[in-house]
Order: structure tokens, then sequence, then C-alpha cells
């Protein structure tokens, strides 16, 4: 590290994230924990949301003995319900979790006096803003309590806020302990997603955006106002991507500093155990597609893999099913490709018809109805997944060269058909496709390189822009490709990745080789080993711009 930037003594972070496993930010936190944890010691302490109450949670191990001094004053003396242990992650960071629903007697009060001191607009507050917001007062309570309890000697403190969902607590620190430095990460603008959402071009147009006046057309002012208020009041104001930051510039504020999200790799089998998984995983995945369509399916057959929340547009779901449309259509096309489409959906449970086929050793000669799909969707009508694979006629025949399957659930070792975790699947694919609209980071693509599988992706996600500084041959040779594109370039974008799978069809198995090779050789420049240096360098400023306010 440098020794001329300003290091914390002590890190204080939240997020809603914090031990409550629900998307992309959870990926970031814990795993970034362990380096901070090897830098800091104990010296870091999370902050989550107690949604587990009296239920035994999978990701945090409470231990009545730690900080029980403060613990017992906290609850005594500043009225706080808090649960401290230990966050069950490499590196095992503290964690505390707050009861944040005592606050919400205070709802009225609270955004009040958030009024008075900030302009902070929660009048038109609606759907998750009352819990988020309660949740962030809640986590800033905490800190203020331990802060003040056991640190008050400690010169160097800072807290970091994550997501518009905290932006009250960084608010609530700077007004009622502005000794604590706070930094605010916004992982994707509130505005920008709803713009995307909504069916909006987002970035032809950026330029000619009021981040203000999108607010009210879109409903979104209660948001928008925390979060751009949150931004322009912290000491440190951070995102993730150079592709966000262009976005906040706009619709927020200028950063002051991009701190890319790095993974670790610890979870990555090595050797004989990843050789095995993979072809368990692709067994698997092979004898699902066999059971569902009434069909044996070629050993070799090409496994290409898309994954990410159900955002159909934004996780470029509509591209990758006209790749696969556009594929099968090609009547030269000799070499089977197997497309497995893992988007968490509403689901009512699994399927019996392919429940019962699973326990039978032989293949089947007839398909099941929805011969795609591993689970019953509640309203399969409103799933846009599965009506566009109907319009696409991708019913999985005999003759079809490209099979899809589509899971609908969460892969987290409990689902019945698989009963394997995301990567326990993943390992098995050998190319995966995340041709993504609107992606601030992008883990999926990060993830599949970490398992030697090529990816692509697009220049319009941050993992994409900054593969493509870091890799210098066009095509999959370095294992992975960012494809352009933009607002009106559906049409090429499809053109572009249909030509590179069709490509790696025909590709030899020592030029997969080394391409797998390469893939992995990417990841390992993405490790939170070379990225932290952009969180001590954040940490400095946000310690600077404190040191110019209380001075």
């Amino acid at each position: 590290m440098d020794k001329e930037l300003l290091k914390p003594g002590f890190i204080f972070e939240t997020s809603w994230e914090v031990c409550n496993k629900v998307g992309g930010i959870y990926a970031v936190l814990s795993t970034r924990a362990k380096t901070l944890q090897e830098y800091n010691k104990d010296k870091l302490l999370f902050v989550g949301p107690d949604i587990w109450k009296e239920t035994p949670s999978p990701f945090f191990k409470e231990t009545k003995s730690l900080l029980a001094a403060w613990k017992k004053h906290a609850s005594e003396k500043d009225n706080l319900k808090i649960r401290v242990g230990r966050w069950t992650i490499p590196g095992n960071p503290i964690a505390v979790l707050v009861d944040f629903t005592p606050f919400f007697e205070q709802k009225d009060e609270i955004y009040t006096k958030f009024w008075e001191y900030y302009k902070v607009d929660s009048l038109h507050g609606y759907g998750d803003y009352d819990e988020a917001c309660m949740f962030a007062y809640a986590s800033a309570k905490v800190m203020e309590s331990f802060y003040r309890f056991q640190l008050q000697e400690e010169s160097h403190v800072v807290a970091h806020f994550n997501e518009w969902t905290t932006g009250l607590g960084a608010l609530y620190l700077k007004k009622q302990v502005p000794t604590i430095a706070t930094l605010f990460t916004t992982h994707a603008t509130s505005i920008g997603r709803s713009i995307c959402g909504n069916g909006k071009p987002l970035y032809d147009y950026l330029p000619g955006y009021s981040g203000d006046q999108m607010a009210r057309e879109l409903n979104m002012v209660s948001k928008h106002s925390l979060e751009k208020i949150a931004a322009t009041e912290v000491d440190c104001f951070t995102t993730v991507s150079d592709i966000t930051a262009k976005e906040c510039k706009q619709l927020l504020r200028p950063v002051d500093i991009v701190t890319p999200n790095g993974f670790e790799d610890d979870f990555v089998p090595q050797g004989k155990e990843f050789d095995e998984k993979r072809i368990e995983a692709r067994k698997a995945m092979i004898t699902t597609a066999e059971k569902l369509c009434g069909c044996p399916i070629d050993e070799d057959v090409l496994i290409v893999g898309t994954a990410g929340r159900c955002e159909f547009k934004n996780k470029g779901l509509d591209v990758f099913l006209d790749v696969m449309h556009r594929i099968n259509q090609n009547h030269k096309q000799t070499r089977e490709v197997l497309a497995y489409i893992l988007v968490p959906s509403d689901v009512y449970g699994v399927r019996s018809d392919l429940m019962e086929r699973l326990v039978e050793k032989k293949v089947p000669d007839t398909p099941l109805y929805d011969p795609f799909l591993s689970h019953w969707l509640n309203r399969p009508e409103d799933d846009a997944i599965y009506r566009t694979i109907h319009r696409y006629n991708l019913q999985n025949r005999v003759t079809d060269k490209v099979k899809i399957v589509y899971v609908p659930c969460y892969l987290n070792g409990n689902d019945k058909v698989f009963d394997k975790s995301y990567y326990d699947l993943l390992i098995g694919m050998d190319l995966t496709v995340f041709p993504s609209y609107y992606e601030p980071w992008g883990y999926t693509p990060l993830e599949s390189v970490a398992f030697s599988i090529p990816t692509i992706t697009t220049d319009l996600s941050g993992f994409g822009l900054w593969a493509q500084k870091v890799t210098v041959q066009k095509g999959l040779t370095d294992g992975f490709e960012a494809v352009h594109r933009s607002d009106f370039n559906y049409g090429e974008v499809v053109d572009e990745i249909v030509n590179l799978i069709n490509d790696y069809l025909q590709k030899g198995a020592n030029e997969v080789a080394s391409i797998r090779a390469a893939a992995q050789k990417l990841a390992g420049q993405a490790l939170w080993s070379k990225f932290i240096k952009r969180y001590f360098e954040a940490y400095d400023i946000a310690l600077n711009h404190r040191n110019e306010r209380i001075n």
C-alpha cells in the first residue's frame, strides 16, 4: 500500500445484503471481506438487517461473548435490538444484525428531521422505501453507539454505505457523528435502472437527461432525492465501473473514484476435483434435457448458458433467446447446442412428471408438455422468457439442433431437479453469454471466466469495459469478448453473437483448451488483491475530506 494514504483505523460497512443473500451486492461485500479482514483484522464491522430473528441463518453465527459489554450498553442505553456474531464467509468478519422495525413508530419524525437537515423528500416514498430507510437509520445508530462506546480514541474511522437503501444512514452519521468519514457507493443509480426498466433509451440520450426531471416522470422522486443528496453530502462518492460513473455524473453528481468489483477465487475447485465436478455437472444437464425432450443428446453437445436476475431486456435475455432461435434455424449446423437459462422467477414447485423420469435409467421417446421447463411457473403467461420460447417455437424437437432448458428456481442445492448450487452447474458449461443492456458491473461473466469458461458479454457492462482494457485480441481467443451494444443496434448484437458461437462450434480440442486457459488467466486479473487498492484510495479521500470538515 502507498504509505502516504490516510489509512482507516476502523471500518464500518453496511448494506441490505450483509448476511442477507439477495443480489449482486452480496457477492461484492462477501468476497471483499476476506481481503479487508487481512488488512484491518477485526477492526472491521459489518451491519446488516436482522430479517432472520429467531430463525437460524445460514449466513450468520451469533456469538454471545463477542463485544458483550458494548452489546449490553447498546441494548440498555441506546435501545438497540442487535445480535453480534460472525458473517459465515471467508475471513469471518464481525457482523451486527439490527432489528430496525421499532423505528417504524418514529418514521414520520425521522423523515421530518431529514427534510429539515438535508431537504430529503420522503413524501413520495412507496414500496421498499420505508423499510430501506428504517434499516439505514438503525444501522447508523449502531455505528454511532459502537463509536461512542469503543472508538473515541480512534481518529481514522470510516463508514461505508452501499446503494440508495442505506443513504439515510450516511446522512445521519454526517449530522450526528461528523468525526466519522463517510463513503457512499451506488452500484446502479435508481434513475438509470428505472429508465432502462421502462423501455427508454439510456445511453444515446444520457447527455440530455435530468435526474430530477426523470424522477418526477418515473415516480421515483423519493428514492432519487435520497440517493442524490447522499451522493452529494458524503466525504467520498464511488461507483463500480466507468460506465456507471458516466451515469452518475449526469443523473447524480461526478464520482470521486471508481472502485471496481473484484472477487476471490477460493470457491473454484482445483485439479481432479474440478474435472470431477465438471463431468458431474455436464451429466446432470444433459440427462435433465433428455428427460424433458424425450430424445438422446450427444455427449459432445456445446452447453451454452446465461443467468442473472429476471430483467428481460437489461440482462439481455431477449438477445440470448433470439441468438438461440437463429442458430436453430441454421440447417447447416451439425453439432448440437444445449442452452441453459438459469434465471429465478415465480415458481410454485418442481415438475412431478420430470421427477418421475429422472429416476428412470432409459431415455424416454416422447417429450413432456413444455419440454424446456424444469419447474412449474405460477403465471407462465406473465413470464417473458416462457412467452419468448413459445414465440420462437423452441420446442426441443428431435430435429432441433438447439435444445433449451429454462430453470426458473434459485439454485441453492435444494431445487429437487439438480440439487446443486449455481456454481456446481456453471462448471459444466462450455460457453456463457451475458448480452446485457444495463449492467453496472456484471459478476456472472467474471464468475464464468474464473471457472475457465469463455464468455460473451457487451461493452455496456462494467466488467465488459474493464476486460476490454486488459485483453488484446478480438473474438474469444482471450477467453472473452465484449460485443458493442448501443440503444439501437439490437440486430447487429444478435448477428455478432451468432457468429461468435458458430465459430466456437468449429474449434478443435487444442484451441478450446487454450481459450479456457486464457479465460482463467483473465479472471486472475480481477482478484480483490488487485482491486482493493481502489478502496484504500477511497478511504483516503473520505478521511481527507473529513479533516477539512472538522477543521
